[in-house]
């Protein structure tokens, strides 16, 4: 994959796939410990302790549709190509966290690409399960909240389009600002 956001909405999706009511991305760029960290924790079925020695591997998957599952093995791919590692951790029943930390000025570091798009495009996919996203960059960061928004709108549907045309600009908006102090495109 050419950029982060869709490594992001891989695993994400994978969350979905696992019934998960939580999906929690934080990012977070360092630059005095040229650190680049991306953590996708989430609430659902998680993975026994066998299918996690095996889901690095690219021809394992659960997938009925096809006999692969190249999402954690490319993004495994992708942070060692950034002198980084993937760390995987799960708990059956309780859920999964995939960590993925690279050196942040890395010449092979991909483009994060359009994570306000990745972020909708979870919204859009299950109403249901709550996204919380989290991007900091050295001493600026911000918070989005699909739980919190739920509780202000009340009544009204998350996937209203101004409620989506709203946490579209919201989310664009605090990216710019942290491209502005630093982040990485």
């Amino acid at each position: 994959m050419r950029e982060l956001s869709l490594h992001i909405l891989d695993i994400a999706e994978n969350s979905l796939r696992s019934g998960a009511s939580l999906i929690e991305i934080k990012i977070n760029e360092d630059s005095d410990k040229n650190l680049y960290q991306i953590i996708i924790e989430d609430d659902g079925c998680g993975m026994s302790q066998c299918y996690q020695d095996r889901v690095l591997d690219p021809f394992v998957t659960e997938r009925k549709t096809r006999n692969v599952g190249l999402g954690l093995p490319l993004f495994k791919q992708t942070s060692e190509m950034c002198s980084g590692e993937l760390i995987l951790k799960s708990d059956l029943n309780k859920g999964t966290i995939v960590e993925v930390n690279m050196k942040r000025n890395h010449i092979d570091m991909p483009p994060m690409g359009s994570i306000t798009d990745t972020i909708i495009s979870l919204i859009l996919a299950e109403e249901e399960c709550d996204i919380c996203f989290v991007h900091k960059v050295d001493d600026y960061e911000y918070t989005f909240s699909t739980k919190e928004i739920k509780e202000k709108i009340e009544d009204v549907d998350l996937n209203d389009s101004q409620i989506i045309n709203w946490i579209k600009s919201y989310l664009e908006n605090n990216e710019n600002n942290l491209r502005e102090k630093g982040a990485l495109l």
